[in-house]
Formats: structure tokens, C-alpha cells, sequence
């Protein structure tokens, strides 16, 4: 034990791993359909909304859950509180893939999954503080963010190939058959890292792994007000706000957003540009939490990724050459993703002695409710129906989204603007004296 009762466990490395493969998991989860969407409109006979819902389930659901999950999460531990959210990943992750014949049951599965995710996400700072020094806050919290990405890429890459994978030979379509085979595959791997959740993960070790307190805190209910009465929380979720919801459209139309260019919807320039987001996000969430922790800065960190992050955006509105949309796609996702982690420990940090779960719920709600309003405006303003989602020649020719795009890279330069006026972590200043 180190000095004043305080000590660092190496099981939090366990700890931390198996909550960053529920993490995983469960935006496998999310985003299976993405990938598919064309053939599952056909499949269940329907229309593209249903699909799209399917995914978008789990930000209407969000806006529900996402309190009373971070009360949970506070009240009862992060064994208890996060193992709720694996025990509903586990059960209807394997009853999609049971009745995943019937798109009715797929939607109510598909929306079980949604209420899980949020005792999985807000828990990532309350997971940091309980097991991780200060000093090391920040790189626990990229690592389960890093998870989420992971499985966004797993999902892209791996769901029409596995789906593929159960048609009789000779066959290039998929059926609902393979579709049902696949989500049971998924299902299978849902219940696999809930069962590894509940036996090996405790809420919080012996002794705590700094002098920093982890409790005496506020309760939810008074952390959120506590939360609106803080200059840089407020700034904080403005940011987030802007920053998620801006994030979430583009990865959303990334095709259609291509397709203004001359490129085939879920074509395989479409699909390598998302990918390279996705992969330069990857790296950023490894990257730029294990420098904010070595420099022991916060807003500063945050700033430069602001800063860095504009360029990557105005190359994907304005650039059409693949390999500079390639190059674009990278240099956004790096310096977005690597900031998402630092910005949440940040949160943690400032809005003290709220509960961590609560600061975590709250900005992830923010980009929620911004990345709803922002697809459905892109959606009924930028000429995207069903039949430019199956047309590719209509895409090009009707939809309009640049405007859109010109928007963001203004709400990004005000993001910047927001990073500038916050104030360095105090609990960062106090750690260095």
C-alpha cells in the first residue's frame, strides 16, 4: 500500500478491459444494420425508414434512458450499474438474432439494446475514477472510447461478409436466413461479454488509487444542477453538443455525402473514406489521452484538436480527389475522436464533486439530442428520400448536402472559439503543485 492508504492495483488493467469489450459490443450492436440497410429494405420488405430507425433507436432511446441509467450507475456501483446494461445486452442481443425473421421483434430487441447502451457509456469516467491515479484518468478513459470505435469498424467491415458467409454456395444475395445467422453470431458474442463482465469486474478496489476523492460526492439529481451552475461544464456540453451532433450526421451520410462527388453509394470509395475516419479516430483516442495525461493538460489538449480537426472538415466539403478525401477523412477523425476521451475526463474533472457518471451522461445526452436534430434537418433539407438511398444517379443529381457541410465547418470554428474560453482543469493545477 503506498503512503496516506492510497494504491494502484494492476487488476485494473483487467477491469478496464473487459468493460472496454462491453463497450465494443454494444456499438457492434448499434451500427449492424448500417452496413446492410439496402438489402434489409428489400429483405423485410419496408421502407428506409424503418431500417434507418433501426439504428437511430438507440439515440431516441438515449434521451430516456440516460439520466436515470447515470442515478443507477452512482447508486449502485459500476458492478452492479454497468452489469444491468450487459445483462440487457446479453438478452436481447441473442433474442434479435431468435426472431430476427420478424421485423417487428427486431425493432423491440433492437430497442433492449438501446436501453443497455447508456449504463455502458456513462459509466466510462466513473470506471476511470474508482480504479485509475488522475494522472492516468484520461488514457483509461480513450481506451474504452477507442472500444466504440472498434466496434463501429468491426461492424462496417465484418456484418455483410459474416452475413455472406451462411448463403448456400453459388448465391450473391443475401437472405433473411443469413441475416438471422448473423445476428445470432452477434447474439452469441453479447452474451459471451456480459457473462465475462459479471465474473470478473468489481465496482472499485480496496483502496482508492489516489488522494483524489471518489466519494462524499453529490447525488445525480443534485450533480445536475451542480452541472448547469459550472462556467465550463455549461461550455463543455455546448461543445459536445455542437461537436457529437455534427460528428454523428456526417458519419451517417458519409455515403450520400460522397455521392455529391460522383461516387456510388456504398460504393467502395464511400466505404474506404468512413473507414479511414474511422481508423485515424482509432488512433487519435490512443494517441492524444496518453499526451493530455503525460502533459497534464486538459484545455489545451482539447484546443489544438479543435484547431486541427477544421482543416480535415473543409477537405471533406470541398476536396473531390479520393485521395485527398482520404487524407481529410483521417486528419478529422484523429483529432475529433482523440479529443472525445479527454473531453469526457475533463468534464469529470471540472463539474467535481458531481457524480462522473452524471458529467458523462449529460454530454453524451447533448450529442444525442444534436445528432437527431441534425440528421432529421439533413434528411428532410438535403433532398435525401428512399429513392436516392437505392439510386445512386438520383443521389448525385437531387440531394444537396454541402450546404450542410459548409455549416459544420462554422459550427466548428465556434467550437474552437468555446475551447479557447474554457479554463484549465483545476484538478490537473492542483496535481502538479
Amino acid at each position: 500500500m503506498g503512503k496516506d492508504g492510497y494504491r494502484v492495483y494492476g487488476y485494473r488493467w483487467i477491469v478496464l478491459g473487459v468493460f472496454s469489450l462491453l463497450n465494443l459490443v454494444i456499438q457492434l450492436n448499434w451500427i449492424t444494420f448500417a452496413p446492410i440497410t439496402v438489402e434489409c429494405i428489400s429483405l423485410y420488405g419496408t421502407t428506409a425508414f424503418w431500417i434507418l430507425f433501426l439504428s437511430m433507436s438507440f439515440m431516441v432511446v438515449y434521451l430516456l434512458v440516460s439520466v436515470p441509467a447515470s442515478f443507477v450507475i452512482e447508486r449502485l456501483g459500476v458492478r452492479a450499474g454497468v452489469g444491468i446494461g450487459a445483462v440487457l445486452m446479453g438478452l436481447f442481443g441473442y433474442l434479435r438474432g431468435v426472431f430476427a425473421l420478424d421485423l417487428t421483434m427486431v425493432l423491440v430487441t433492437q430497442c433492449g439494446l438501446a436501453v443497455a447502451q447508456p449504463f455502458i457509456l456513462n459509466a466510462i469516467t466513473k470506471v476511470a475514477a474508482e480504479w485509475f491515479p488522475i494522472e492516468e484518468r484520461a488514457t483509461a478513459a480513450g481506451i474504452p472510447t477507442l472500444a466504440q470505435f472498434i466496434g463501429i469498424v468491426v461492424a462496417m467491415a465484418l456484418t455483410g461478409p459474416l452475413a455472406g458467409s451462411f448463403l448456400p454456395g453459388g448465391a450473391t444475395r443475401l437472405t433473411l436466413g443469413a441475416v438471422q445467422s448473423m445476428l445470432k453470431c452477434y447474439g452469441w458474442i453479447s452474451v459471451g461479454s456480459a457473462v465475462i463482465f459479471l465474473l470478473l469486474v468489481r465496482s472499485r478496489p480496496k483502496t482508492p488509487p489516489s488522494r483524489t476523492p471518489t466519494s462524499e460526492r453529490y447525488g445525480s439529481f443534485e450533480g445536475i444542477r451542480l452541472l448547469f451552475s459550472r462556467r465550463d461544464m455549461v461550455l463543455l456540453l455546448l461543445l459536445f453538443f455542437i461537436g457529437l451532433g455534427m460528428f454523428n450526421a456526417i458519419t451517417t451520410f458519409i455515403d450520400l455525402i460522397l455521392a455529391q462527388k460522383g461516387y456510388l453509394v456504398g460504393g467502395n470509395e464511400a466505404g474506404t473514406v468512413g473507414a479511414v475516419m474511422l481508423m485515424g479516430g482509432i488512433i487519435g483516442a490512443v494517441v492524444v489521452p496518453l499526451i493530455s495525461d503525460k502533459m497534464r493538460k486538459r484545455r489545451s489538449v482539447l484546443v489544438i484538436c479543435l484547431a486541427a480537426l477544421i482543416p480535415g472538415l473543409a477537405g471533406l466539403t470541398f476536396f473531390r480527389e479520393f485521395v485527398l478525401l482520404m487524407v481529410s477523412s483521417a486528419v478529422f477523425g484523429f483529432f475529433f475522436m482523440g479529443a472525445a476521451p479527454v473531453g469526457f475526463q475533463y468534464a469529470a474533472e471540472v463539474s467535481q464533486p458531481a457524480p462522473e457518471s452524471t458529467s458523462q451522461g449529460m454530454i453524451l445526452l447533448s450529442g444525442q439530442v444534436s445528432g437527431i436534430v441534425f440528421i432529421v434537418l439533413m434528411a428532410l433539407f438535403g433532398n435525401v428520400t428512399v429513392r436516392a438511398l437505392a439510386d445512386a444517379s438520383a443521389v448525385a443529381a437531387n440531394i444537396t448536402l454541402t450546404p450542410f457541410m459548409i455549416f459544420f465547418i462554422g459550427l466548428a470554428v465556434v467550437n474552437l472559439v468555446i475551447g479557447i474560453l474554457l479554463k484549465e482543469s483545476p484538478m490537473m493545477e492542483a496535481n502538479e503543485k
